[in-house]
C-alpha cells in the first residue's frame, strides 16, 4: 500500500474539498440549462469558488509557497520554495453542459537550483469528483490511483492503440495543424477519443486506459500534474519535436516508449507536409 507524503495529503485534501463543492454545483447545472440567464455565470462562480477553496487550503498548509492559478494568475511566494500550479475545474465546457467528466488538478513545482526560474514537477494530484478517483504521483515514487500502482499500457503497435486528443475550438488551437496530425495518425490506430479534459486524458493514459495523447495550445495548469503522473507510470512526454521539459502545454505528445516513437514519427511527417 502506498504511503502518502505530507505534501500529497495536503494536495488531496484541497482537491477533495473543492471537488465536493463542484459535485454539488454540478447537480444544479441541469436546472440552469433551461433558465433565461443560462449556466455560464453560475459555472464561472463555481470555478472561482473551487479555486479559492484550494488556495485557502494550500496556503494554510504551506504559507510561503507561491501559486500559478487559472483564474487568479501568479501569486508570488518565497523564491526558494516550491509553488503550486492549480486548475480548479479542468473540463469547464463539460461541466457547463452537464457532462460528468471534469477534474481538479494540482501540481507542485520546485525552483531551479541557484535561482532563475522553475524546475521539476515533484508532486501531482488529479481528482475526478464524479467518479471519486484520485490519481497522484511523486517524483521517483511512482504513480497511483488511490493505493493502486499505475502503469502505462504495454501495447506496442499502433493498430491496437487508442489515442486521446483535444480538438481546436473557437479562438483556441490550430485547425490546420491538428487536421494534418489527425490525418496521419487516425488511419493507423484503433481509435481516437476527445473527452474534453486534458488532465484526465493524461491520468487515463497513466492508468493504461489510453495508449497515447497529443494536443497543443494548452496551459501549464492543464498538464503540469498529468505530465508527472504519466512519467511516473513509465510513460514518455515531449513536445512535437521530441524534446522533454518538466511541463508541456504548448505541445504535448505522450505515450509508452514504443508508441511514443511511432506517434512522433507520424506527427513529424504530418507537419512537414
Amino acid at each position: 500500500m502506498a504511503v502518502l507524503s505530507g505534501v500529497i495529503r495536503v494536495m488531496e485534501k484541497a482537491a477533495r474539498k473543492a471537488g465536493g463543492r463542484l459535485r454539488r454545483d454540478f447537480g444544479e447545472v441541469e436546472h440552469l440549462q433551461v433558465s433565461r440567464k443560462g449556466p455560464a455565470d453560475f459555472v464561472s462562480k463555481a470555478d472561482r469558488i473551487a479555486e479559492r477553496t484550494i488556495y485557502d487550503e494550500l496556503l494554510a498548509a504551506r504559507p510561503d509557497w507561491g501559486f500559478v492559478m487559472e483564474e487568479a494568475g501568479v501569486i508570488e511566494g518565497d523564491e526558494n520554495k516550491p509553488r503550486w500550479i492549480v486548475d480548479p475545474l479542468d473540463g469547464t465546457s463539460n461541466f457547463l453542459h452537464g457532462i460528468p467528466h471534469f477534474a481538479v488538478s494540482i501540481a507542485a513545482q520546485e525552483p531551479k537550483l541557484g535561482g532563475g526560474g522553475w524546475g521539476d514537477i515533484t508532486a501531482a494530484v488529479i481528482y475526478n469528483p464524479i467518479t471519486d478517483e484520485t490519481f497522484w504521483a511523486e517524483k521517483s515514487r511512482g504513480a497511483w490511483l488511490h493505493d493502486g500502482r499505475l502503469r502505462v499500457s504495454a501495447r506496442r503497435t499502433l493498430p491496437e492503440a487508442l489515442i486521446a486528443t483535444g480538438i481546436p475550438f473557437q479562438g483556441h488551437g490550430d485547425f490546420g495543424e491538428w487536421a494534418k496530425i489527425f490525418a496521419a495518425i487516425g488511419p493507423q490506430v484503433a481509435g481516437i477519443r476527445r473527452f474534453g479534459a486534458a488532465s484526465l486524458d493524461l491520468a487515463w493514459l497513466a492508468a493504461g486506459r489510453f495508449d497515447g495523447f497529443w494536443e497543443s495550445d494548452l496551459n501549464d495548469w492543464d498538464t503540469a500534474a498529468g505530465c508527472l503522473i504519466v512519467r511516473e507510470a513509465g510513460g514518455f512526454v515531449s513536445d512535437f519535436r521530441g524534446r522533454s521539459q518538466p511541463i508541456h502545454a504548448a505541445q504535448v505528445l505522450a505515450a509508452n516508449d514504443a508508441l511514443h516513437s511511432k506517434l512522433h514519427k507520424l506527427l513529424v511527417g504530418a507537419l512537414k507536409t
